[in-house]
């Protein structure tokens, strides 16, 4: 909820102001210091985006003249590195040649910790919050009513951002759930727990040996109550056995990584590829059963890709109805659908087994050491192209500096 204005001065540029530019749809010149490895891994980028990767060691002596002839545009040229001292050393050369160049302030690390907070319109006297993290695409939401929050897929690197959140909007945070255990982010959810925040996991997810106190393990059918409004929990397995949906007033339906807007999940990441087959055939009859809810109940997921469309409301949502236009996919019958979803499967996600350990209690991170974990490709989703009869395609993990979030 924090305004952040637009920060630009000579020699510097903030993620903040930046973030702006792309959403404006403004073109950006964009020169990547960082080594070529480290930039394919992630990167930001955007229709908008004019895109260069020259690793800072080929500048050291200088700007060769190869590259101030093919810099990106418009200028100001972003100059970004890791943390932002690179690329302010690049940036000024640049500026030695006459180049009008910014420096990233805090390089890709400033713009891991970008997070957005915004509300949905939608028909329920309840507010629910949608929080976006440009960096990874990784989606939380905050149901609030009556004085009472709870906090959905809470990451642990903005565990103060929903605190302040909840009491700016006149409410204390009394609930905190994960719908599955996440793989490619550190969940906030033990932490809060330790704070006296109320934790609720799946218990199919308990199942799987989660080692930290859970208030309440949650059932198909099982209901949870923010002040007036009526939760209601949905055990949507297929991503992984303990994903699960939450209905909001009939209204809202935070999907996890089980549906997105434009995509469906991928099944292979709990069981591995022998396995994963049958979770799809489970994901095909978790998505039949969602199908019969009303084509206006917004579907709101835990991830978004830079290509991801918002709804009117610049949330990464969508009705129902309108996602199922979007994916015929649904419409198929079983084994066709399970042969698109395991066409063309996206890598494996980096240091997912790690941080689904440390989500599972298994291990304990700094804030810099869960920063590098949460860096680099992670994708959930099926490959998009199969889904919307499209030709193939492997999803882009690097749109945005987003990973298309995979999970356990």
């Amino acid at each position: 909820m924090t305004d952040h204005s637009a920060d630009v001065s000579g020699e510097t540029t903030s993620p903040e102001s930046l973030r702006a530019r792309l959403e404006r749809g403004e073109p950006v010149g964009l020169l990547d210091v960082r080594a070529e490895a480290e930039a394919e891994q992630w990167r930001i980028d955007g229709e908008r985006v004019d895109y260069r990767n020259v690793p800072y060691f080929r500048m050291l002596d200088g700007i060769p003249e190869a590259v101030l002839d093919d810099l990106p545009g418009p200028e100001p040229v972003v100059v970004v590195c890791a943390k932002g001292d690179s690329s302010d050393f690049i940036a000024e050369q640049l500026r030695e040649e006459g180049v009008d160049a910014v420096n990233l302030d805090r390089g890709m690390r400033g713009w891991a910790d970008r997070y957005d907070y915004t509300e949905l319109e939608v028909d329920t006297d309840a507010t629910v919050a949608q929080y976006h993290r440009p960096s990874s695409g990784c989606l939380s939401y905050l149901v609030v009513d009556d004085g009472e929050a709870l906090v959905v897929d809470p990451l642990l690197a903005f565990i103060d951002e929903y605190e302040q959140d909840v009491k700016a909007l006149g409410a204390e945070l009394t609930c905190a759930m994960d719908t599955h255990v996440h793989a490619d982010h550190v969940s906030a959810l033990s932490a809060l727990g330790d704070r006296g925040v109320a934790t609720c996991l799946p218990e199919a997810s308990v199942g799987r040996g989660v080692t930290f106190d859970v208030d309440r393990e949650l059932a198909d059918g099982d209901t949870l109550t923010v002040g007036d409004t009526t939760v209601v929990v949905r055990h949507t397995p297929g991503h992984t056995s303990g994903m699960t949906s939450l209905l909001v007033d009939d209204t809202v339906l935070l999907t996890g990584d089980g549906l997105f807007v434009d995509s469906v999940a991928r099944p292979d990441l709990e069981d591995g590829a022998d396995g994963a087959p049958d979770a799809a055939r489970q994901l095909y009859d978790t998505l039949r059963q969602l199908l019969e809810l009303d084509d206006d109940v917004v579907v709101a997921p835990a991830h978004a890709s830079d290509g991801t469309p918002t709804r009117e409301d610049s949330t990464y949502t969508a009705t129902l109805g309108t996602v199922r236009e979007r994916l015929p996919v649904l419409d198929a019958d079983r084994e066709a659908f399970v042969e698109r979803v395991l066409a063309d499967m996206p890598p494996r996600p980096a240091n997912y087994e790690t941080i689904i350990d440390t989500n599972m209690g298994r291990g304990n991170v700094t804030r810099e050491q869960l920063l590098t974990m949460e860096l680099g490709p992670n994708n959930c989703a099926a490959s998009e192209g199969r889904l919307d009869g499209a030709a193939p395609h492997a999803t882009d993990s690097r749109a945005a500096g987003t990973r298309d979030g995979a999970d356990d």
